[in-house]
């Protein structure tokens, strides 16, 4: 039959893509299998037997066979572990419905614990675990199986100890530092009278050896650790701050941990970093008991978003951590996936972060939520201050690392739900001084982008420059109405005329 399907009661699986729809006419489809993988690996989601879609987007019910035995079919397969790795479902999980005479096949597929991950088929765990993303299923890589076999662990990753280093390894100038500011935002705490190894042994940064000798942990390397040494552990470590106030350079500031000139440890990678990103805040004159408040909530939450960044990174991934600062946002990028799931983070009251003793460490000096509230919070107080709503999205995929990305925008709400700082900046009428000029500028380099490759796409023209395909959608179509360069052929395989 050709009936229309209602699928509103599943338009909250659209989401992240968690539904899909298999026809089923000829029993239980064989992907079916990759697709449960896939769920249980990423965000869960539905399995809709028995409908197919068309090329619009709408369903229909295609009419299954003895959907009695395909049910028992499912059952024996997914309590079978040659076929499945774990199954996930209890009896509630699968529904029916008749829809015109059809019978369609509901599964709702959790999400794994991580305690379960990965969830595989075939008995293959490196060749046959699934994820998904926008574009489907998709084979889990090495190194995406790899992750998902360390987070089992319920154990804090970073508190393996290094039994070949020492505490004294360690830069002694950061392990200071962290016990000033202590010292300064808990006076006399019972810690501070500690030696440094005893210190460092509370905190969780090192451990005493059966010999006597105080070991680092993992998270102790990060903190304290120089550069050279935290690549002993973790050969893939890299910290990045690129700040972009103007169009003419790639980036007026740029903190990065290779750079030779400081420890390039986590530690004084936030203390420096967070100066950077609140400098140019608003700070509204308000004053409490008298005293002037140079900082509002929004100075916290950019503070820990850094922290909630930097205690969750799996820092054994590839790329490292890279925080840009724009005019008009902040992105805090990554490597590693959210250890209790994006939804779960959004919703707060878990808290499990990946390097929990780097979170204990930051809580000492008052940064970082435990309760799990911590996304949240910041969510809410963007919502307070007016600004456009952040956004967290995670990448995985497509054999690119996995990553997560926080997307803190500075721009009102009444400003515009939709435009950036940039976007808005192009209208020259309405914009004066220095933004005007800067602005000016990055036009002038999109021209001289499509003079110097007429063919080059809008895509390319915005990895080039490191800005949005919609920004430079915006000056290609100023550049045209003020005929200096003009559009011919299809968007793909035409080329400019620059005049």
């Amino acid at each position: 039959m050709d009936e229309v399907f209602n699928i509103k009661k599943f338009d909250s699986y659209k989401e992240d893509n968690r539904r899909e729809v298999k026809a089923a006419q000829g029993g239980l489809p064989t992907n079916l299998w990759e697709t449960y993988s896939a769920m249980a690996n990423t965000y869960g989601g539905v399995i809709i037997c028995g409908v197919k879609e068309r090329k619009d987007g709408s369903w229909y019910t295609t009419g299954m066979q003895d959907v009695s035995k395909l049910k028992r079919n499912f059952w024996n397969q997914i309590n079978d572990d040659n076929k499945v790795s774990i199954n996930l479902l209890k009896e509630k999980d699968i529904e029916t419905y008749e829809i015109n005479g059809d019978v369609i096949l509901v599964i709702y597929v959790p999400v794994a614990d991580r305690a379960d991950k990965p969830v595989f088929i075939n008995k293959d765990m490196f060749k046959n675990s699934f994820k998904r993303n926008n574009e489907g299923d998709y084979h889990c890589t090495r190194t995406e199986v790899q992750a998902m076999v360390r987070d089992q662990l319920r154990k804090t990753v970073d508190g393996k100890v290094l039994k070949e280093m020492s505490v004294a390894d360690l830069d002694q100038e950061t392990i200071r530092s962290y016990k000033f500011m202590l010292e300064s935002k808990r006076p006399g705490h019972v810690f501070l009278s500690l030696t440094d190894e005893e210190f460092m042994v509370k905190i969780g940064a090192a451990r005493k050896m059966e010999d006597g000798k105080y070991s680092p942990t993992c998270a102790g390397l990060l903190m304290f650790g120089q550069e050279y040494m935290i690549l002993y552990e973790y050969p893939q470590y890299f910290l990045d701050f690129r700040e972009h106030l103007r169009v003419d350079v790639r980036w007026t500031d740029r903190i990065q941990s290779q750079s030779g000139d400081w420890s390039g440890n986590v530690f004084d990678f936030f203390t420096r970093v967070s100066a950077k990103l609140v400098l140019d805040l608003k700070k509204p004159f308000k004053l409490v008991n008298m005293v002037r408040m140079d900082e509002t909530p929004v100075h916290d939450a950019v503070r820990e978003a850094l922290v909630n960044c930097l205690v969750n990174s799996d820092f054994y991934e590839s790329r490292g951590v890279v925080i840009e600062k724009y005019l008009d946002r902040i992105i805090i990028n990554n490597p590693g996936t959210v250890i209790v799931g994006k939804q779960q983070m959004l919703r707060g009251g878990e808290s499990e972060p990946r390097n929990g003793n780097l979170m204990k460490m930051f809580n000492l000096i008052g940064y970082g939520e435990r309760a799990g509230s911590g996304v949240p919070d910041i969510y809410a107080t963007w919502e307070a201050a007016g600004y456009v709503e952040p956004t967290v999205e995670e990448k995985f995929g497509n054999d690119q690392p996995n990553r997560t990305i926080v997307t803190l925008p500075l721009v009102e709400k009444n400003q515009s739900q939709n435009q950036s700082l940039f976007e808005k900046s192009t209208d020259f009428g309405t914009k004066s001084g220095e933004k005007q000029k800067e602005m000016q500028i990055r036009i002038e380099m999109i021209y001289t982008k499509l003079k110097e490759n007429p063919s080059i796409s809008q895509k390319q023209v915005a990895e080039d420059l490191e800005i949005s395909v919609k920004q430079v959608k915006i000056v290609t179509d100023k550049l045209q109405k003020q005929g200096r360069i003009k559009r011919i052929g299809s968007a793909h395989g035409g080329k400019w005329l620059v005049f």
